[in-house]
């Protein structure tokens, strides 16, 4: 009978705690017992199945898919966002809105941002977000070459001094190009002093927002020109590689695919995202799930915003397809 006793007034704490909205304090007082055994026997409840937890997603929400993502891919975070139909437009919308509020809620003081210059899904993220208070974020550091054809480099520029305005950082921009016409092109632009400083911050980024791209260029990357040649994604493809983040390649089981045209790229190297406290990437897309894929099991992400539709694609697809 004691424990009878026992769960007796288990279940009365929980009730009083949990349904009729009492404090702990005001149990204790209540029953004539110590607030320490009050919170011992909320705990007891758990334990003994007294008190369940259920939680029911909202709709429009897929925590379903979120979890099974987690654990497929050993992600810390998985955010999905429900789209009115599998397609760019759409799907660009959303997961920028969705990764907008990411930043604003968990942004960091004298947190120093990498972000990719190329990604329209980033584009998306800037343009949902609304400013912050002064002084938030240190630093809005451009990871990948930002200057290309003068119709659409304003957009890279924009978007990297945007992101800093609104999060009241200092943009530092990648004065040059994505893609140098050569290894010795390159070294030669790496010797400019403000490419240069902009670059040593690389190593010192604590949050990176990264786009995840086939390895056919989005419109927007082909537009700026940052692009390699038809032969020089098909010499990309022979090698494996099944998608970039900001041009740097990894195949399907996440291996870093180096070809001589990774020595012409100015921007963050792929392995350097190992070393940075949290890695967001933003991608949804029938055209980009391989590439996805592919990201995912570089082990560098830690928190993936993508579409219910893709998402589920990721969850359908075996590792051995």
């Amino acid at each position: 009978m004691a424990r009878v006793n026992e769960l007796r007034l288990i279940a009365r704490i929980a009730q009083m705690y949990h349904i009729d909205g009492f404090r702990q304090a005001d149990i204790a007082r209540h029953l004539h017992i110590s607030q320490a055994s009050v919170s011992r026997m909320l705990k007891k409840a758990q334990e003994e199945e007294i008190v369940r937890t259920t939680i029911v997603a909202p709709s429009g929400t897929f925590s379903e898919l979120e979890t099974t993502l987690r654990f497929k891919y050993s992600l810390p975070e998985v955010i999905v966002v429900e789209t009115s139909e599998d397609s760019p437009g759409p799907i660009m919308a959303r997961i920028g809105e969705a990764a907008a509020h990411l930043l604003e809620t968990t942004l960091q003081p004298e947190e120093i941002i990498g972000v990719a210059s190329w990604s329209e899904s980033i584009l998306k993220m800037v343009e949902n977000i609304h400013p912050m208070r002064q002084g938030q974020a240190k630093y809005v550091v451009q990871t990948l070459g930002g200057m290309g054809d003068p119709t659409v480099q304003t957009h890279a520029t924009q978007l990297t001094t945007r992101l800093a305005r609104l999060t009241g950082a200092e943009p530092r921009l990648l004065s040059a190009p994505g893609v140098a016409q050569s290894r010795e092109a390159k070294l030669v632009l790496l010797s400019d002093t403000y490419i240069r400083e902009t670059m040593d911050l690389f190593g010192k980024i604590t949050l990176a927002i990264v786009g995840i791209g086939s390895v056919e260029p989005s419109s927007m990357l082909a537009r700026s020109g940052n692009v390699f040649s038809p032969m020089e994604l098909t010499e990309l493809t022979e090698a494996g590689a099944v998608g970039d983040m900001s041009l740097r390649f990894f195949d399907a089981d996440g291996k870093i695919v180096k070809t001589p045209l990774d020595d012409r790229v100015i921007g963050l190297p792929l392995e350097d995202l190992a070393h940075v406290s949290r890695v967001v990437a933003l991608a949804g897309g029938s055209g980009k799930t391989e590439a996805i894929h592919g990201a995912l099991k570089t082990g560098y992400i830690g928190t993936l915003i993508t579409d219910n539709y893709t998402a589920q694609r990721l969850v359908d697809r075996s590792d051995g397809k």
